[in-house]
């Protein structure tokens, strides 16, 4: 049976996903969980603490799940492709909790806020440093390399809300397929690059 704590971040879950962090109550999590309101805070001092806690996890294994995914690769391109593939997967996945952390930053406190934006530059860092590695070695096109992180990212992220479980197609398939694109983009715009007339 799971630790009171665990259900109660497992319901909040399921209704931060469903109805947004502002339009769920303690009260409607504490009914779900077959508890009363007050028990909530023998767990979490606020509801705030609550998404703090699913955006801190959530984050944490986001983290751990790239580096397992890059690590023993050397070469820039295949760690590249792990990182957009690692990425994908874990979004689709742990749609409800990926869903949460982009969508439900505003709920938290400064304090909280910075930390999870800390930690969310820290990720964002690994896939610059990748792009910019395959610029500064010819793999990739020269690009502004920030820029172009936050748009793979975002591209990556928006699996989070569309995705359906009994889909189609399986996670691994389409994590393929975003792989493939971002991939694509990149070795096209370094063809492009080398070929214009006049560059």
């Amino acid at each position: 049976m799971p630790h009171m704590k665990d259900t109660i971040t497992d319901v909040a879950i399921d209704l931060f996903h469903q109805k947004g962090y502002f339009a769920t109550s303690v009260s409607e999590i504490a009914r779900l969980c077959g508890i009363q309101k007050a028990s909530i805070y023998y767990h979490y001092p606020s509801k705030e603490n609550i998404l703090f806690h699913i955006q801190k996890i959530t984050m944490d294994e986001l983290m751990e799940y790239l580096r397992g995914s890059l690590d023993g690769l050397a070469d820039v391109e295949a760690r590249m492709r792990a990182a957009v593939r690692s990425h994908v997967r874990f979004h689709l996945n742990r749609q409800k909790e990926t869903f949460i952390a982009n969508s439900e930053l505003r709920g938290l406190t400064l304090e909280h806020y910075r930390e999870i934006v800390g930690q969310r530059d820290a990720y964002e860092q690994i896939f610059q440093d990748l792009i910019r590695e395959g610029c500064e070695s010819g793999v990739f096109a020269p690009v502004d390399v920030k820029i172009l992180s936050y748009a793979i990212l975002t591209l990556c992220n928006a699996g989070a809300i569309w995705f359906k479980p009994e889909g189609r197609m399986p996670v691994d398939a389409i994590a393929e397929i975003y792989e493939s694109f971002v991939l694509q983009g990149l070795h096209t715009g370094h063809m492009n690059q080398a070929t214009t007339p006049g560059k």
